[in-house]
């Protein structure tokens, strides 16, 4: 309850004003004041605002809200706050923005959604986004947070007040437009405090408790509790204490070594953030014991579920099971709505103040602890007419802003002074062979680095020798890629790649460079691939010097749908992106399992990136860190950390960084070579037909012919 205690006491009138909003919404709820059309929004979304009002109420009490419930009064609050906005119901959810608009009856005329920059929105779009936003509460309400469910019922009775009288869009807009702005200091200050204060405990307190009696304690954090979340909290309560342990062993001496690969001095941190999926409580708690050992205390926070934090799609902090995938991605351009300089400047701003006054916390912060999942149905959106788009000028004020904060984040938290760790796991959805595959993925996490070592060095010895390498596709695949290397002035004691066993990026097996753009051409392809929760069908990239020139994929009937696809999701918006990484990943023996359990679109990329050669396009692995000084186990310096973009945060930072990186994956056997082509045009094969051919590397095929 820290939050209500610090941040109630702030505001002294609030529980005043509370009570008088949450009267109001239940007077609403009654009243026939609003044209006909819009009162049935008025009153379901008034009776959603009350649940939460029982929610906050029975925390308020101090008692946590799995004592004071019955398992099955539980599952009745959870299921009923989520119920609307189920797969089942959306269709009929004013989250919904195609049923917001035929309940108003109101249309989007064809040559407005052309001319972005000048459409008018309407009522609907305005009180859907509302709808959605409103949902995002009831994490608040499980934090008890008063103030936040104050403010934003305060908007609501605001909006039903303009609907009495002489309802206008503008008016509308403007009370939302307005609430960003004004609440954007408070949001957001609170936002990176809970981001860099232990203090603030309410997960870390649900995952210390969770092994003291039964499932209850999902139901504390407030996010819709399903099949993922049950099943794999009891597939982890029925492990032995000892292998939990040895599990989130492998996890937090991957993020120590981190230090030490870079060089770090861990001993002048005090703040490690986990990131984790709810059900795996039990390692989570496990991996806190271990990092206390370590000096580090735990930081806890759940992913932004407000606009005015939330930029994109992308969950980060913990996290339940999406409850409706296609609804987040109908709302992933909110700001659309609203978004000008103003704002966004005002954002900016705030963040500054907010970061300047957490700069202890911020310089005591080690970085992201990161237990991902996996296994979930690949999510395939369905693209709807009038869908919003952001407009040209937003698009370069996304960039613009992004640009800019990851730069005042770098500012309190330098990249070249933290480290991190990620690894991964199966979740329940995957199938019958849940367990199965699950103990499997905690082989493959700890394959010995001293197989791996030899086998990448020969490879790194190959193409240290390389002017340029030849990526070519087989069995449909097109791929035909020349990738350019950077000269080594030294090649007795310098590399351009980098040899990645079990540290920071588990599982091991991959080589990595950053190339040179400038004679980096060709045609990327990739049959399937799942990038940041989003499927992509045939999806086709052509890099001239690098940059990416044209794309597209096949998800879609209408050519302007997968293209625009590719850009909102892939290029986050821009017009481009450059390479920033090729890799060879050389971890066969996850790529036979993926394939055994037919689960290779439904891994996650941190291991698919093992899994054969690929691509990134957005920032070097490098990013913000080029500084520090890197070794390969065999004691040569990696200096291939920038490239032509990255390089210009020597002189102009705004233009060196794009703060995305995206692997794309190209699987074994779509791959019909792979040959470092050296400067007197002596060819040597690395891969052929899908297998290793290098001297040296015939280890790697061993999986193929145990999975024959």
């Amino acid at each position: 309850m820290t939050y209500y205690k610090d941040i109630t006491a702030e505001y002294e009138d609030i529980e005043d004003r509370y009570e008088l909003m949450v009267e109001r919404i239940r007077s609403i709820t009654k009243e026939e004041t609003v044209d006909m059309r819009y009162r049935d929004y008025f009153v379901r979304t008034g009776e959603f605002l009350l649940q939460l009002d029982k929610v906050i109420e029975k925390v308020k009490s101090g008692m946590p809200i799995s004592e004071s419930c019955t398992a099955g009064e539980l599952q009745q609050i959870n299921a009923a706050l989520y119920q609307d906005v189920m797969p089942e119901n959306y269709e009929t959810s004013y989250c919904n923005y195609e049923y917001t608009r035929q309940m108003f009856g109101e249309k989007i005329a064809e040559n407005e959604i052309e001319d972005i920059d000048k459409r008018e929105y309407l009522f609907a779009d305005y009180l859907t986004f509302l709808c959605y936003e409103f949902h995002g509460l009831i994490a608040a309400a499980f934090e008890g947070r008063v103030v936040d469910l104050t403010v934003w019922f305060e908007l609501f009775v605001e909006v039903y007040g303009i609907f009495e009288n002489f309802p206008s869009v503008k008016a509308v807009k403007d009370a939302i437009y307005y609430f960003e702005h004004d609440y954007a200091e408070f949001f957001m200050d609170y936002r990176v405090r809970e981001k860099m204060d232990p203090i603030l405990s309410f997960a870390t307190d649900i995952v210390m408790k969770c092994e003291d009696g039964d499932n209850s304690y999902l139901y504390e954090y407030g996010e819709y509790i399903g099949k993922n979340e049950l099943e794999t909290e009891a597939f982890l309560r029925r492990m032995s204490s000892e292998k939990v342990a040895s599990i989130a062993r492998t996890y937090t001496e991957g993020f120590r070594q981190g230090f030490v690969a870079a060089g770090i001095d861990m001993s002048k941190k005090k703040h490690v953030n986990i990131r984790y999926s709810i059900g795996m409580e039990r390692i989570v708690k496990a991996a806190i014991l271990q990092f206390r050992d370590m000096g580090l205390e735990p930081l806890c926070f759940r992913y932004d579920t407000n606009r005015i934090n939330r930029t994109r799609m992308n969950r980060i902090g913990y996290v339940g099971t999406p409850v409706n995938k296609q609804m987040d991605y109908d709302h992933q351009m909110d700001q659309t709505l609203f978004l000008d300089r103003k704002l966004m400047e005002r954002k900016l701003e705030v963040m500054r103040g907010a970061y300047e006054k957490y700069r202890y916390e911020a310089s005591v912060y080690a970085g992201p602890a990161c237990i991902e999942i996996f296994g979930e149905t690949p999510f395939e959106p369905v693209s709807k007419p009038g869908q919003l788009t952001l407009s040209k000028k937003q698009q370069e004020l996304g960039v613009e802003y992004t640009n800019e904060l990851s730069q005042i984040v770098n500012e309190y938290i330098p990249g070249d002074e933290y480290s991190f760790t990620i690894i991964a796991y199966p979740m329940p959805e995957i199938g019958d062979d849940y367990e199965e595959i699950f103990e499997q993925i905690i082989r493959i996490n700890n394959l010995e680095s001293d197989v791996y070592r030899p086998v990448h060095q020969m490879i790194i010895d190959e193409l240290d020798q390389a002017e340029w390498v030849h990526v070519i596709g087989q069995n449909g695949n097109q791929t035909d890629m020349k990738v350019s290397m950077h000269v080594l002035e030294r090649p007795e004691t310098e590399t351009n790649f980098e040899n990645c066993l079990a540290d920071v990026n588990i599982p091991l097996g991959e080589v990595f460079t950053s190339p040179k753009l400038t004679g980096t051409h060709g045609v990327l392809n990739v049959s399937e691939v799942y990038l940041n929760d989003l499927k992509y069908v045939d999806l086709r990239l052509t890099f001239e010097d690098g940059k990416i020139k044209t794309y597209t994929c096949k998800n879609f009937d209408r050519e302007e749908d997968n293209v625009k696809f590719v850009k909102d999701n892939l290029l986050g918006g821009r017009d481009t992106l450059p390479i920033g990484e090729f890799a060879i990943g050389t971890n066969t023996t996850a790529y036979v399992l993926a394939n055994k359990y037919n689960m290779v679109y439904k891994l996650p990329i941190l291991i698919v990136e093992k899994m054969g050669p690929h691509f990134a396009v957005g920032d070097t692995c490098y990013s913000w860190s080029e500084e520090n000084i890197l070794h390969n186990p065999d004691g040569k310096e990696i200096v291939a950390k920038d490239n032509e973009c990255s390089i210009l945060r020597k002189t102009d930072i705004s233009k060196a960084y794009f703060n995305c990186h995206t692997d794309i994956t190209i699987p074994y056997d779509e791959i019909g070579g792979i040959y470092s082509v050296h400067a007197d045009g002596t060819k040597v094969a690395i891969i052929e037909n899908g297998r290793f051919v290098l001297p040296g590397t015939e280890i790697l095929n061993e999986p193929f012919k145990e999975a024959k």
